[in-house]
């Protein structure tokens, strides 16, 4: 079955990934193989949580852009260094291509040999010599077996094309000969007396009992084949191993695990359209063709608690987005096909995955409740932010019976592990819970932390301006601005990258601003914070 990714957005929270969590188990139970991951660090109450109800912390992903694995290629492709010439050319126009990876026998890459390797080969190769096999050559000539005494055959072709007293007198023949030889008695003694390497018999031709004899007791490899001298004397160099075709040039190969835009970029630099597929062992996998590429196996996903592209994954475009469940406005996603869109104007997602488990009747785990819980009350402020619905209580009260959690105690321990800052950095703390919204032509970002210690971070708070504008630049954000939201008070103090004063004053309809300024009741970022940026920007 198909996997099928639920994650929340970049920076995740204790909502988005815990609705992610429960989500998933949701869409097993309904048959989906859901797989929750997150896209970055969780924070440290998200991690409490997860470490509270015994839930393990989900994979992280770093994309969902189409990869060579994701895409179809022609798989089990390939032959072994050994193998004929025309078993190769064989395969090659069997599968409608032009190449063929050559492999060890330990399934090692060796090279590829393409049908315009073969033709330069077969107008322009050496055809004095060959290095092929006893069986390579039977195969290839269509013959039969006399005598075998080695496999391996290696050495220079002569056909028997003189009188046989001028092949007597003047051709030498030893154990580095190839003879193709018709119905000529005298030359065939004399090359099994001079323990030839192979005789190959045209025409039909066999042996007297005496030259059998005398074969073997030589060690004289023997094919007999239908097809005439010269015939065969064209068709032998075919039976040579394919690894005589490969040069010592860097073989231009991809991994199962690439990206196929690189893939795609490389190709269009390079010309080449046939690229081995390998895995991460180097052992080959198969063939892509750039013109083959067609079916692409895109990656299911489905967002929660966000629908937009910024707060996305990386390479979201190339993925199949078949859901998103979220409680924020509606982003700048769009779709190839109509989906499951469930927005909800709640105060968590969770809110909105309680009810789905309800319309489904799916019964709630105690652990998945204990979650969902953590999500309402940490996106919600202990159920006292401005985005609080009565569908957020009722799921709260419901959830509570079903955990059989202390609720207040477990909030409590929640959010003082969450609002922990003491092993953080200036930078981690202003990115620790920054999202950025696309307002026009300018990227803002808006940064948010809770803590029951506003007023101790703004004794220090030049330091945290100092920060927020080397992110600014770093990251080319237009301006930022960071909230300290106190859990305790119920309000927010403000601070502000130089860019987003004038912004900031005309969103808070106040004459004068300055850093660290305090409103009370602003507890909400997506409710009270960015609807009044978007209508001053």
């Amino acid at each position: 079955m198909e996997k099928t990714y639920i994650f929340g957005h970049k920076n995740p929270d204790t909502d988005s990934v815990t609705s992610a969590i429960a989500l998933s188990y949701l869409k097993n139970e309904q048959g989906l193989e859901a797989i929750p991951v997150v896209l970055d660090n969780i924070n440290s109450e998200t991690e409490f949580v997860l470490k509270y109800f015994g839930i393990k912390t989900p994979e992280y992903i770093n994309d969902v852009k189409l990869k060579i694995e994701d895409v179809e290629y022609y798989k089990d492709y390939y032959v072994t260094e050994k193998v004929s010439i025309l078993k190769a050319y064989e395969l090659i126009k069997e599968k409608n291509v032009t190449a063929i990876p050559v492999i060890a026998e330990n399934q090692k890459l060796l090279g590829l040999v393409t049908l315009k390797t073969i033709a330069n080969e077969l107008i322009g190769g050496n055809f004095n010599k060959i290095e092929t096999s006893y069986n390579n050559i039977k195969e290839t000539l269509n013959g039969k077996e006399i005598y075998k005494s080695n496999n391996e055959v290696k050495g220079n072709i002569l056909v028997a094309a003189y009188r046989s007293q001028t092949i007597m007198t003047d051709i030498e023949m030893d154990s580095n000969t190839i003879l193709i030889v018709g119905d000529r008695e005298k030359v065939i003694d004399y090359a099994i007396e001079n323990r030839v390497a192979q005789l190959i018999l045209t025409g039909g031709q066999i042996l007297t009992k005496e030259q059998e004899e005398l074969a073997i007791k030589n060690k004289v490899n023997v094919i007999s084949t239908n097809y005439d001298s010269f015939y065969t004397s064209k068709l032998i160099n075919l039976s040579a191993y394919v690894k005589t075709l490969l040069s010592d040039a860097r073989i231009e190969s991809v991994r199962k695990s690439d990206y196929l835009d690189t893939l795609l970029n490389k190709s269009a630099k390079k010309g080449y359209n046939n690229y081995p597929v390998v895995n991460e062992k180097g052992k080959c996998d198969g063939l892509i063709r750039i013109t083959d590429i067609k079916k692409k196996n895109k990656k299911k996903v489905i967002l929660v608690d966000h629908n937009e592209m910024e707060q996305s994954v990386i390479g979201l475009e190339e993925a199949e987005i078949v859901e998103i469940v979220d409680h924020h406005k509606i982003g700048d996603l769009t779709t190839s096909k109509p989906i499951n869109f469930r927005n909800m104007g709640v105060g968590s997602t969770n809110t909105i995955v309680y009810m789905m488990y309800k319309e489904s009747r799916i019964e709630i785990p105690k652990k998945i409740a204990g979650l969902m819980i953590a999500g309402i009350m940490s996106d919600t402020l202990n159920l006292t932010s401005p985005t609080t619905t009565a569908y957020d209580i009722e799921a709260i009260e419901k959830l509570t019976e079903i955990s059989g959690i202390d609720r207040e105690d477990f909030v409590m321990q929640m959010f003082r592990k969450g609002t922990d800052i003491s092993k953080k950095t200036t930078e981690e703390i202003v990115t620790s819970d920054l999202k950025t919204f696309q307002i026009d032509n300018m990227k803002v970002g808006v940064a948010q932390v809770f803590t029951l210690e506003a007023e101790e971070l703004l004794e220090n708070k030049e330091k945290y301006i100092e920060a927020m504008e080397k992110i600014k630049d770093a990251r080319g954000y237009s301006m930022l601005i960071l909230y300290l939201t106190d859990i305790v008070k119920k309000g927010s103090y403000a601070l502000y990258t130089e860019s987003a004063k004038e912004v900031l004053k005309a969103a808070m309809d106040i004459e004068r601003i300055h850093q660290g300024i305090y409103r009370k009741g602003i507890l909400s970022r997506k409710k009270q914070i960015i609807p009044k940026l978007m209508k001053m920007i």
